[in-house]
């Protein structure tokens, strides 16, 4: 007789396939539910293929870390943007995703049993790779406005911790952590011999005048910081799948032998596309954040309707709103009633680690307005009418 490996059954399954499944039941919902962008790649990501294609060892396999045209344009983009120089003390390593470079993080850096402290709510990605590497993950409660509660991360450090994991703009709540506080995390864990894991893939995406930060240009911080960066959102280019790692130079070797072992490359066609991508630049992301910034000042004038049924902490970032529901009903029913019953789908808290209340993150990136419009107002009534029974 055959037996599933214990350490998968630790791992909970994805949400976002299941949810999938109801939307695929109920033709017509409108989806508040997965993580993405409305729009596509820009034109010169295509322009790159002939080049590719006009090299026939470009159907070969590749360096490990990323063909040097990309590495040299990331490296550019670092200075540029996030005032990360590329030295001899760190090193880019480019990924199939930013999930992957997490992945990448976490194995080179622990032993089975180790521990990771991760903020929650957590995307949950993260929390299933720490599982699925026989780590442990350990989880920091955020404040009422998921802000990080800096004393609570620092008395959850024990001698088995090999490091912090924060994400700002922040997937599923939205927050944007300032720079002093992200500051003071990496001051903590070069204090305390372990690395800052610092994922970046919503970079782009603020509101209000918030700037975002990226931990890894702080002075000093080479050694201990891993920053995670990623095109998928910010490019409309989750399905090529590039994404890519600024790391300690002493991981570099630990960190080749996992990706040459999983992956030994990220597809090149990609890679050739995302050298186009990012001759463009982050001009081609504000140019289509302007019709987010629109859907998100609707969604959030809709929710206002609804104050007396749910919270709306304050969300400057990426394009998630967590909604915390005045209920005692079961998060997971809530969503599937809201699919039945009115249409429109969104993801549960519990996914998320939050254990007490009901939690709702509603995703608002992937839709146009009018779309937009009529998703919320779904889910506004649909909040009104169950809740009120």
């Amino acid at each position: 007789m055959y037996f599933e490996n214990p350490r998968m059954q630790a791992v909970q399954s994805p949400i976002i396939p299941v949810v999938g499944e109801l939307i695929r039941a109920y033709p017509g919902t409108i989806s508040l539910g997965q993580g993405v962008v409305y729009y596509g790649p820009p034109a010169a990501a295509f322009e790159q293929i002939p080049q590719f294609l006009a090299d026939p060892d470009n159907h070969k396999y590749k360096p490990v870390a990323g063909i040097p045209q990309l590495v040299d344009a990331i490296a550019a983009k670092l200075k540029g943007e996030n005032d990360i120089d590329i030295n001899a003390q760190c090193c880019i390593v480019v990924t199939a995703g930013s999930n992957m470079g997490f992945m990448n993080a976490i194995l080179a850096i622990t032993s089975p049993g180790d521990e990771i402290i991760i903020q929650t709510p957590y995307y949950f990605n993260h929390e299933m790779a720490i599982t699925m590497a026989s780590c442990v993950p350990v989880p920091v409660a955020t404040d009422n406005n998921y802000q990080l509660r800096l004393d609570a991360i620092e008395q959850a450090i024990t001698e088995k911790t090999r490091a912090i994991v924060t994400i700002s703009p922040n997937n599923p709540t939205g927050a944007v952590y300032p720079p002093e506080a992200l500051r003071a995390v990496n001051e903590i864990c070069c204090r305390h011999g372990i690395y800052h894991i610092s994922d970046e893939a919503y970079e782009y995406f603020t509101y209000n005048g918030v700037k975002h930060f990226s931990p890894g240009s702080i002075p000093k911080s080479n050694a201990h910081t891993i920053s995670l960066y990623s095109l998928s959102k910010a490019y409309g280019f989750a399905s090529w799948r590039i994404g890519y790692m600024v790391i300690p130079e002493h991981l570099l070797i630990a960190v080749k032998k996992i990706q040459d072992t999983i992956l030994i490359c990220p597809p090149v066609v990609s890679q050739y596309a995302a050298v186009g991508v990012l001759q463009i630049g982050a001009d081609y992301c504000y140019e289509k954040l302007r019709t987010i910034t629109e859907v998100r000042e609707t969604v959030l004038a809709k929710l206002s309707i609804i104050s007396d049924v749910c919270s709306v902490p304050p969300a400057d970032g990426a394009f998630y709103f967590l909604l915390k529901i005045h209920t005692q009903q079961n998060d997971i029913e809530l969503v599937e009633r809201l699919i039945r019953e009115h249409g429109v789908a969104v993801i549960p808290g519990t996914t998320f680690g939050i254990k007490d209340g009901c939690y709702l993150r509603v995703a608002y990136g992937a839709l146009q307005q009018e779309t937009a419009s009529e998703g919320i107002t779904r889910l506004v009534c649909g909040l009104q009418a169950i809740l009120s029974t």
